[in-house]
């Protein structure tokens, strides 16, 4: 197409271009990958030792055999023989693709995919995922003559026509009924979302409101499950007057809607609202994952104009820093983001698309496939169960779509070109964007099994604001590792040691002079927000103001629209 001059489709041709030299060179990053002739023969020979004795075990002495993985866990596994050798087979060959992976030897990023392609390729061949190698489902289907093999395909279809893999008993749960229950009222809304006001539980409540701006690439509710684990019940009962941003689930109408957009009439749209209703000069903010970084842009931006609104700023499992993004680093590189940006950013022909919300739920559960996608093909389809009601799964499954040019936009200048932390190197709603203006006091969680957003990078984000800050890691991922109410006593934190008088660069310096702490993060946070949130005042009678009246209850509309 070099040679070709269309008016009207200069930037197609020029990102199909840059696309066909971004696959070249990704091409011969991957043939230049090589494992070394000494590490190899180190491999096939400890394969061919180890396949021995399997196969001399499963003559000799079958009934010792013993299958480590929770895969093969049921006793179906070892009292045959047969299948105890298949699956002993199939773990010694994925173990051994494994280590061939990673002993590559070339480019990091095509290391990396190359890695990502065998796990997917092992976690996809197992034989438990095959109802004629699984003897557990064989079992099963025998002894209810065929019922669950006919419940697994009355599953698979139910799957096909909603769209996608149940992950937990989708019927037990209604948004409004037994999710997302905490009293409130929605109090402003536009084409980009809705502001839910809550019902204060205590007489007083503190002088500063609390903003949540959760991800608008999922559903608020994941702040607000059940009356045991809701963030947002735990802090109405410490007294403060809460607000949360709930985004609409775009469809056709937002298709052209950029990441500007989403600043100016979403987040600082949100933050105004909030200020007026409650007469508050300034108020707190938490910014969750996505909303995070938006927050974090949107508050920058605000600086650059000279306005100061949130007092102080948490900020969830977020990047502000891009430098790090773990796994997801491997779908990213030119020829995507450009494929992307022709197909739905504001320059491809029709202007704008949407990134369907199914596409991006599924890119997510396959970074963990065992445990989020075949666990429940093996379950659901070849046994024929239903998986047990699970509210965090439900959440899960409702997935949101987002703008094409949103979405082109954010690629580009956070995963392919870390450019938010670049001051000037992208401009907000016509400011030129600097997070060093971020001066506030700031609270910083990351989880440590965090595969979403690396605790590291999320700790990163201590070196990117400049106000007084405060870092605290919690145990498990991304979702379960945030909502960890102190009622449960689970897991543990880990917070900055006594000793330790500043903040120090690198993340794995502070773990090492970290003290781990019992249970929930949750009373460290509360603690640290009660002496930002102003004294006591009384608690309103009523939601919402003259301006902005009450719309309708909580959780609204917005939050029950489906992808």
């Amino acid at each position: 197409m070099a040679g070709l001059n269309v008016p009207g489709l200069q930037p197609v041709q020029q990102a199909v271009e840059a696309v066909g030299h971004s696959v070249s060179d990704d091409l011969k990053s991957l043939a230049a990958l090589k494992v070394e002739p000494d590490t190899l023969k180190s491999i096939q020979s400890e394969y061919i030792q180890r396949a021995t004795e399997l196969w001399n075990q499963a003559l000799t002495k079958p009934e010792a055999m013993t299958v480590s993985d929770r895969r093969f866990a049921a006793p179906e596994w070892t009292q045959s023989p047969v299948s105890a050798f298949m699956a002993s087979m199939y773990l010694l060959n994925a173990q051994t693709m494994q280590r061939l992976a990673d002993s590559l030897n070339g480019a990091e990023k095509a290391r990396e995919r190359v890695r990502f392609a065998v796990q997917q390729w092992s976690a996809a061949m197992s034989p438990s995922n095959f109802l004629a190698l699984n003897p557990e489902a064989l079992k099963k289907a025998v002894e209810t003559k065929g019922e669950s093999i006919q419940q697994g395909i009355q599953h698979l279809m139910g799957d096909i026509r909603q769209g996608h893999l149940s992950m937990t008993d989708e019927s037990v749960f209604e948004v409004g009924k037994n999710v997302a229950t905490t009293p409130g009222t929605v109090v402003y809304e536009n084409s980009f979302f809705q502001l839910i006001e809550y019902a204060p539980i205590t007489d007083k409540v503190h002088a500063k409101p609390f903003l949540f701006v959760p991800p608008c690439i999922n559903k608020y509710y994941i702040l607000d499950l059940q009356p045991d684990n809701s963030v947002v019940r735990h802090l109405l009962s410490e007294g403060h007057r809460v607000f949360m941003v709930s985004w609409v689930n775009p469809d056709e109408s937002l298709a052209k809607a950029t990441w500007d957009d989403y600043i100016e009439h979403g987040v600082i749209q949100a933050i105004e609202v909030t200020r007026e209703i409650t007469g508050a000069e300034q108020i707190n903010a938490l910014g969750f994952c996505v909303g995070g970084t938006m927050l974090g842009v949107a508050l920058a931006t605000l600086a650059a104009k000279g306005r100061k609104p949130v007092a102080s700023l948490t900020l969830l499992t977020s990047f502000l820093d891009f430098a790090h993004t773990g796994i997801l680093d491997i779908f990213i590189d030119e020829a995507m983001v450009r494929m992307r940006e022709m197909t739905m950013g504001p320059d491809s022909p029709q202007g704008g698309g949407l990134m369907k919300g199914g596409d991006l739920a599924s890119t997510f559960a396959f970074l963990r496939p065992n445990d989020l996608v075949w666990n429940y093909v093996v379950g659901n389809y070849l046994k024929g169960e239903m998986p047990p009601a699970f509210d965090l799964l439900y959440w899960n499954s409702d997935s949101t779509n987002l703008p094409g040019p949103y979405y082109a936009w954010y690629l580009r200048n956070t995963y392919l070109e870390n450019n938010l932390i670049k001051p000037g190197a992208v401009t907000v709603c016509g400011e030129p964007l600097d997070l060093r203006r971020l001066d506030m006091p700031t609270f910083i969680y990351g989880s440590r099994e965090d595969h979403i957003v690396p605790w590291e990078s999320a700790y990163a984000s201590t070196q990117v604001v400049t106000g007084p800050r405060t870092f605290v890691l919690g145990a498990s991922g991304h979702i379960a590792g945030v909502i960890n109410p102190p009622a449960k006593k689970k897991r543990s934190h880990w917070v900055t040691g006594a000793k330790v008088k500043q903040l120090p660069t690198d993340a794995n310096t502070w773990l090492a002079s970290a003290e781990e702490k019992p249970g929930s993060w949750w009373t460290v946070w509360a603690d640290w927000l009660r002496d930002h949130a102003g004294p006591m005042v009384a608690a309103p009678k009523q939601a919402g103001s003259r301006k902005y009246p009450a719309i309708e209850a909580a959780p609204g509309r917005y939050v029950l629209r489906k992808a």
